[in-house]
């Protein structure tokens, strides 16, 4: 492999922690577009809001009732004085996103200890017509889990117990509140892995992932949510409790309802239980981080990895030189693993099999044959997991400044053009990058500005969602809609489609007080 300058080498470097979450209003990424002023022609930020420079403004729904001492002395009542907050410094922690985009004006934040008390919560917001939203490890990046307006916000984060573990079918059962980064320290321990993995892991819970059907780093491997959740509990918004909690691998006896939860962003009801199946650890893994001259040798190398790696194929992620950039200038501790050449491609492969030797042969074969033919013009083998999937932690690009962020699936053979478009189309204006998972057809689209500008918005929307929609892609391929796509869905899905998910909507929450103003076209969401 020497001489054909692919060399064995271990990842030295300790790469710190990529993502950030204590961000202050000073931080450049800060950006909150409050309500319109008030004064002449002003309104009241309580009944309007606008996210986003040329976003729609959203009006607050009439027929909510806003919070009075009668509704504080019930919760009070339900989960005891320390789990109904009411101090300003946790609200205004819980009222805003992690990338201080969205803020919401909620006064209050309940705290419920297990499914009995999320129902009584809900049966009575309900009947008061009190609107909700549901919260986790609040990481998303569409606006999903905070306010809009007052909305109460019930956060699941104490529901945290693992219920039950089955070391022969490897089947997890768990509360939602269990952080994503402890399920998978547990899981190791007993021999076996979380088919999910997120850079934002250690903040994110599995209510929430499951919530908004996260993708991850190993989907290529692995799959999704929908294959790999067996069951929920969720609670409707009239208090039902929906027990779902199937711990089978075939049941097919009726409508699979479990999965009209899964990825619709707590609009339907609220998680609060999960099982999940878990494939066992396998002792050998192997990642090569590689780099490559342009974008054909990337699909190139794509499906020569499916041909000849096989079973053992379970990560294939992209970036570009603009990426790299990125990560190297404002990400302290970071180092580029290969050698100080510039590439303009580079790509992350992991391997996962219970063979070592057998293993590391076939991936040593497939890059010896890949140099050979010019597809790869350098490479590194790790030996470290957790040193090579940190550059994946690409979040923090948020570093370099204010970023529009975009999350697409695209046909594999398209995905770059995208890319190419907006970084003609921006100049220099913006910074274009691009990275995601190859391996399932996922782009994310980061376009870095000196500052949040209406004109470098304007030539970046509605642009990218037509060009997606041109191409038969998703706007969304794993990030969800929530507020910052509801009313952008018809790029993706028709009519006809849309018009099902609202009647679904209206039917388990007819007053639509589940994370109201969501996923869906608020024009499609009219109540009495």
């Amino acid at each position: 492999m020497d001489k054909y300058k692919v060399t064995h080498r271990l990842l030295r470097q300790s790469i710190k922690s990529l993502v950030n979450r204590q961000l202050t209003s000073n931080n450049p990424i800060y950006r909150f577009i409050s309500a319109f002023p008030l004064g002449n022609g002003g309104r009241n930020p309580q009944l309007y809001r606008s996210f986003g420079s040329l976003a729609t403004k959203v009006e607050r729904n009439p027929s909510f009732s806003s919070l009075n001492s009668d509704d504080l002395s019930y919760f009070k009542g339900v989960l005891g004085e320390k789990n109904v907050v009411q101090d300003e410094d946790r609200l205004e922690t819980a009222n805003i996103d992690w990338m201080h985009k969205y803020k919401g004006f909620s006064k209050l934040l309940l705290l419920p200890r297990n499914t009995e008390e999320v129902s009584k919560i809900l049966e009575y917001c309900n009947s008061r017509r009190l609107a909700v939203v549901p919260q986790g490890g609040n990481t998303g990046l569409v606006g999903g889990s905070v306010p809009v307006f007052d909305e109460v916000i019930i956060n699941v984060g104490s529901m945290n117990k693992i219920i039950a573990f089955d070391k022969v079918s490897g089947i997890l059962v768990c509360e939602a509140g269990c952080i994503l980064e402890n399920l998978i320290s547990y899981l190791d321990n007993q021999g076996f892995v979380m088919p999910l993995d997120l850079g934002a892991k250690g903040s994110c819970q599995i209510g929430g992932n499951v919530s908004t059907n996260a993708g991850g780093l190993r989907f290529v491997r692995y799959g999704s949510l929908h294959g790999n959740v067996l069951g929920l509990e969720a609670v409707l918004a009239n208090g039902d409790v929906l027990d779902m909690l199937g711990t089978l691998r075939k049941d097919n006896t009726g409508y699979d309802l479990k999965h009209l939860f899964i990825g619709s962003e707590g609009s339907l009801g609220i998680v609060t239980k999960v099982s999940i199946l878990t494939p066992p650890k396998l002792s050998s893994v192997n990642i090569a981080f590689l780099a490559c001259e342009d974008y054909l040798s990337c699909q190139k190398l794509l499906s020569e990895a499916k041909r000849k790696l096989g079973e053992i194929l379970s990560a294939f992620e992209f970036l570009d030189s603009h990426a790299m950039d990125l990560v190297l200038n404002h990400l302290e501790g970071v180092r580029n693993p290969l050698s100080s050449a510039v590439h303009n491609f580079y790509l992350l492969i992991e391997t996962t099999g219970s063979d070592e030797s057998y293993d590391k042969e076939k991936l040593e074969a497939f890059l010896l044959h890949s140099m050979e033919s010019g597809l790869i013009s350098d490479g590194v083998l790790a030996q470290d997991i957790n040193q090579a999937s940190s550059f994946w932690r690409i979040q923090a690009l948020m570093r370099a400044g204010p970023v529009y962020k975009y999350d697409l699936s695209l046909p594999v053979e398209k995905m770059y053009n995208l890319v190419e478009e907006m970084r003609a189309r921006l100049g220099q204006s913006a910074n274009v990058v691009g990275y995601g998972h190859l391996g399932d057809g996922n782009l994310h689209l980061n376009v870095s500005a000196p500052r949040y500008d209406d004109t470098i918005l304007a030539q970046i929307e509605p642009y990218v969602y037509e060009w997606t929609s041109k191409h038969r892609g998703s706007i969304s391929a794993e990030h969800g809609l929530g507020l910052m796509k509801a009313n952008e869905i018809f790029y993706s899905k028709s009519h006809g489609t849309v018009q099902l998910m609202a009647s679904i909507k209206k039917l388990l929450d007819p007053n639509g007080i589940l994370n109201p103003y969501k996923v869906l076209p608020r024009s499609l969401l009219s109540y009495s």
